[in-house]
């Protein structure tokens, strides 16, 4: 049973260390939540380690210098992973080849495809057009608010030569502020659906937790039993969280909070009751946002 509380602090304290996703629970895309930073610090200052879990296709660093700048202060957490950094470290190691194609923006070429500083006798990988690749590696769409079916036509190229997709978020949506856009992991779900494999690093899959373990490890060992989740996808940070072994706080204000009634921060029990048993999902607690 799915506990609804009013705030972290109710529940924080038998948990050592936070897993905590950032998009839609931290921050928006475009500024951080105040009342979400400030349970981070408090809790910190009450001695708890928090470990920032985020889908993000960037490096820890750049993401660390993008919450700043949305105003997330460093003393909101101790360590950040990301699926990019996961990703990456399986495109260096070959998972995809060594030419790839990439689909994304182009200020995404420099920071995911600059050298590992993960690894050591890296695989330097170079983009090629499609006709020359040896796989794929999507970081996103192009056009984050084009319909996904643009892609088809070289999704099914690319099947058709065999090439394995490398994703390096997971996500299939996320809102920026008031704007929700697509993410990588839609294209995956559709060279997926079309028949092609792709390959995912970020929650809710095995990868990102293990990194996620890897940072908490250099600061504390903290049993899984002290370890909670936390985050607004269903579908990834609840799924991946419970799939871990790992209890779980569901933010209902975020992606699915039209579901829960017309107040966002005050779902309504009886749909979080029944939706979440429509989803077969049972989060430890949710909340309606992070505070």
């Amino acid at each position: 049973m799915t506990r609804l509380i009013q705030n972290l602090s109710e529940i924080s304290t038998n948990y050592d260390a936070l897993f905590v996703d950032l998009w839609g629970c931290v921050h928006n895309g475009i500024k951080a939540f105040p009342e979400a930073v400030k349970a981070l610090q408090d809790y910190r200052k009450g001695g708890g380690i928090v470990i920032l879990v985020t889908n993000s296709p960037r490096p820890w660093r750049s993401v660390a210098a993008q919450m700043l700048s949305f105003g997330v202060p460093e003393d909101a957490y101790d360590a950040i992973a990301t699926s990019g950094d996961s990703a990456r470290t399986a495109m260096h190691m070959g998972a995809v080849g060594q030419k790839v194609y990439h689909i994304g923006t182009p200020d995404e070429i420099a920071v995911f495809f600059a050298p590992s500083d993960i690894l050591d006798n890296a695989l330097e990988i170079e983009t090629v057009p499609l006709e020359e690749a040896e796989g794929i590696v999507c970081t996103g769409p192009r056009d984050s608010m084009a319909d996904v079916d643009v892609n088809r036509p070289e999704f099914l190229y690319a099947k058709q030569k065999g090439l394995k997709l490398l994703c390096a978020n997971p996500d299939i949506v996320v809102d920026r502020g008031e704007t929700r856009e697509w993410c990588a992991g839609a294209l995956a779900a559709l060279y997926t659906e079309m028949g092609g494999e792709s390959l995912y690093f970020g929650k809710p899959h095995p990868p990102i937790y293990d990194l996620a373990r890897r940072h908490l490890s250099k600061i504390a060992q903290v049993d899984d039993a002290k370890i909670m989740c936390i985050g607004d996808g269903i579908g990834t940070d609840v799924m991946g969280g419970i799939g871990e072994g790992l209890d779980v706080l569901f933010i209902t204000g975020g992606l699915a909070a039209h579901e829960f009634g017309n107040d966002p921060a005050n779902p309504d029990p009886e749909r979080l009751k029944t939706w979440l048993a429509d989803q077969n999902l049972s989060p430890t607690a949710a909340i309606s946002f992070l505070r």
